[in-house]
């Protein structure tokens, strides 16, 4: 079932989460595991996220260095049909412009939808680490809004390889959004033509980049509804855990704490106290975002469900 259909059918805020895949070498299990404790609360749908290869240079006898590729998670195909075949809840994979062509794109697109998947997150990804910017494949996408083009083509019988008559698809496609501006934008003016460009390209909802602010999510809606960008708008939240998280998630993901949570967050001297912090933080936003009927609560759990289950627990 698609995204846009469970929010339009249902008369309360929804409850969905993403995951990651499991580092290379563990089970599916540590997957079931991050999983199990939030069915009870009835997600409607479930995001497992995409990490692109790495570049490592080994050298050889002959003192040259070969450059090899490795990926430290597997995909996401695998991981969406186990999750589907395992709770019969519909999982939602992302999508990356970064380390894929087009046709590779449409092969994967194909194979999504001989499972039964109905919905993806398009989004453009990260550069990798070796790289200072981002770098699309020679015969790939540079932005996201290029990326869901294809995927509505698809949607409408339009493939890569269109000398022959190919099914149409009938994908829902996810996109990102940035209640404080994506950090490459110029600002959130340029940020919203973005946007718009990728919801005009086939996008039917959004999903936020987490944020610590639920006025910074409430005045991006109404930017985005003044801008003409009327899809669902599903906040993004992610639990802060650890006394690293205190500097590491503005760092990484360009954010700001609000005041009243980072003079709490300066009191603790523990990861506990942290994680404490961040559950009664991430019950004050679910609450408040519930009441202002958000279209649903979108947490990143980076597959350890405690503070989710915990948030959770008070509010659905």
């Amino acid at each position: 079932m698609k995204v846009t259909d469970y929010i339009q059918n249902s008369k309360q805020t929804l409850f969905s989460f993403e995951i990651l895949p499991p580092l290379k070498g563990k089970s599916i299990q540590s997957i079931y595991d991050g999983i199990d404790p939030l069915m009870e609360f009835n997600p409607k749908f479930v995001n497992v996220t995409y990490h692109r290869e790495e570049y490592l240079y080994k050298e050889q006898g002959n003192g040259l260095l070969e450059k090899v590729s490795i990926r430290k998670r597997p995909g996401t195909v695998g991981i969406c049909a186990a999750i589907m075949n395992k709770y019969k809840v519909d999982a939602v994979p992302h999508l990356i412009c970064g380390g894929f062509s087009k046709e590779e794109t449409e092969n994967a697109l194909i194979d999504l939808q001989f499972l039964g998947i109905d919905n993806v997150l398009a989004l453009r990804g990260d550069p990798i680490k070796t790289e200072s910017t981002f770098k699309a494949h020679p015969n790939g996408h540079h932005y996201a809004s290029e990326l869901i083009h294809q995927v509505n083509d698809m949607n409408h019988g339009k493939y890569y390889v269109d000398d022959i008559k190919m099914a149409p698809t009938d994908f829902c496609i996810g996109a990102a959004g940035y209640p404080e501006k994506h950090f490459e934008a110029m600002n959130l003016k340029t940020d919203l033509i973005h946007l718009k460009e990728k919801v005009e390209a086939g996008a039917s909802y959004i999903v936020t980049q987490m944020f610590f602010d639920n006025q910074k999510y409430f005045d991006f809606v109404k930017a985005c509804r003044d801008f003409g960008i009327n899809v669902p708008i599903i906040p993004g939240l992610k639990p802060i855990k650890t006394l690293n998280h205190i500097t590491f998630l503005p760092k990484f993901f360009h954010i700001d704490y609000p005041e009243a949570l980072s003079n709490e967050l300066l009191k603790c001297k523990t990861n506990e106290a942290v994680a404490q912090v961040g559950i009664e933080w991430g019950i004050t936003q679910s609450k408040e975002l519930m009441a202002q009927k958000a279209p649903c609560i979108h947490y990143y759990t980076m597959s350890n469900s405690d503070a989710v289950k915990a948030i959770a627990k008070n509010i659905f």
